[in-house]
């Protein structure tokens, strides 16, 4: 199998036909990618709990900027489901970030959760639940196998779409008519 190369900074796209209850649609945000596997956070699939829910679950004194409040928590992936990942606009100075691009960062400490909707937070920040990852080799080939689209990383697509529309604008995002693509695409 040829290897890909990175596929850091890029968005997967879940094929039409992938009926997986948890990736059907799904739009992944690609964190790490290399040899030994890859990391990703869905960033369309909702969960039924707004931030302020969650800050509450973590520390019942805790306020919520109105601003932040009722943005819904997604469910960024099957692995690890009670841990958090906040996406956001590059801003240093978090107890365990690491920057996925120039423009863009990964934060697992909770110190980011008191200053997300406020001036002291990053402007644009996607809170998820949870990863999506692969082991080596797997993700290549389930790319191979047809079950997902790559296009560049969007940040109009990551913070500022509704969470129900951002697998068609990914989709958009590649100029074609994704309904026409089949598995066998690429099969000879």
């Amino acid at each position: 199998m040829k290897s890909l190369s990175s596929l850091q900074n890029q968005l997967l796209i879940a094929m039409p036909s992938m009926t997986d209850r948890y990736f059907e649609r799904s739009v992944i945000y690609m964190c790490e990618h290399s040899e030994e596997g890859a990391m990703g956070i869905v960033i369309n699939q909702p969960s039924t709990m707004t931030f302020r829910e969650l800050i509450h679950q973590a520390d019942k004194d805790a306020v919520v900027e109105d601003s932040k409040s009722e943005q819904i928590v997604v469910c960024g992936g099957p692995v690890n489901q009670d841990r958090g990942f906040i996406l956001h606009q590059t801003q240093p100075g978090w107890g365990s970030s690491i920057a996925v691009s120039h423009d863009l960062m990964v934060t697992t400490s909770k110190d980011i959760l008191a200053v997300l909707g406020n001036d002291k937070g990053p402007d644009k920040s996607i809170v998820a639940l949870g990863y999506a990852g692969w082991e080596a080799k797997q993700l290549e080939q389930e790319i191979q196998d047809n079950s997902w689209l790559v296009v560049e990383a969007d940040e109009d697509i990551l913070f500022n779409m509704p969470i129900h529309a951002k697998w068609q604008a990914a989709v958009n995002k590649l100029g074609v008519d994704v309904w026409q693509l089949t598995q066998d695409v690429g099969h000879a």
